[in-house]
């Protein structure tokens, strides 16, 4: 799982995230939302099952690599920023929520 660990704003809202942040979330857990890569979607989509371990890598950064491992704990759903006309995350290409283009 790829993480931005310094400030970038992206419309008006800084969207870094970190394995700190994640550990300082309840329950050490997040949505991965603004998952904006197909091969990464279909992975996350199609392959990902809970209990799967995965390597929480931080990039744009000065040290860019792996900071820690996380372990899945829902499998993918559709990520519902995509259709949030105010979210950072979203896609104007992203119309029909019964048929989504992104997952989470």
């Amino acid at each position: 799982m790829k993480a931005e660990p310094e400030s970038r704003i992206v419309k008006g809202k800084d969207v870094k995230f970190s394995i700190d942040d994640l550990y300082a979330m309840k329950d050490s857990t997040s949505p991965w939302d603004g998952v904006r890569n197909f091969e990464a979607r279909n992975i996350m989509r199609d392959q990902m099952k809970v209990g799967d371990k995965v390597l929480f890598y931080h990039s744009n950064c000065k040290l860019p690599g792996v900071a820690g491992t996380a372990t899945i704990v829902r499998e993918g759903y559709p990520d519902y920023t995509a259709f949030d006309a105010e979210h950072p995350y979203y896609d104007a290409k992203s119309t029909d929520p019964d048929s989504p283009k992104w997952f989470m």
